[in-house]
């Protein structure tokens, strides 16, 4: 009997542990503060700044979590990564039209490193990769196999 209760004790907790470890999507208000933080630290936001940019990019990480959500209940449709695509481009554009002067090239290279997948955090020099460098391919030739 009390191998049975030990049994399910450990079943029960390795349940427990298997629910608790299931990657759950951020909400819009997480994504939106993260990603308007970020910016504020590399851009030197001002306070009116970062309340616009907060509004335009809360409104798009919205509208891309109900695609998100409706594409894995698997109602989506064929246009919802487009428009996915689209509401992110309108949403760098609007931020384009109020940064200033020496905000917007480094917006450019914000934009650049999450396009190429570079966390600068986990961006690490070592002495024997310096003189190598990966190319990176921005546009869509580098989607494209090669032969």
């Amino acid at each position: 009997m009390k191998k049975y209760i030990l049994i399910a004790l450990v079943l029960l907790g390795m349940n427990t542990l298997a629910m608790g470890q299931q990657n759950k999507m951020p909400t819009a208000q997480e994504m939106t503060a993260k990603n308007v933080d970020e910016l504020e630290k590399r851009l030197k936001l001002s306070p009116t700044q970062k309340s616009v940019i907060y509004t335009y990019v809360f409104d798009m990480s919205k509208q891309q979590l109900d695609l998100i959500k409706r594409q894995q209940a698997g109602t989506s449709k064929e246009d919802d990564v487009t428009k996915f695509y689209k509401l992110q481009n309108e949403t760098n554009d609007n931020i384009r039209t109020i940064l200033k002067g020496d905000q917007l090239p480094e917006f450019e290279k914000v934009l650049e490193e999450r396009l190429s997948g570079v966390d600068r955090k986990k961006k690490k020099n070592k002495k024997g990769k310096q003189d190598k460098e990966e190319e990176v391919v921005s546009d869509i030739s580098g989607l494209k196999m090669k032969p």
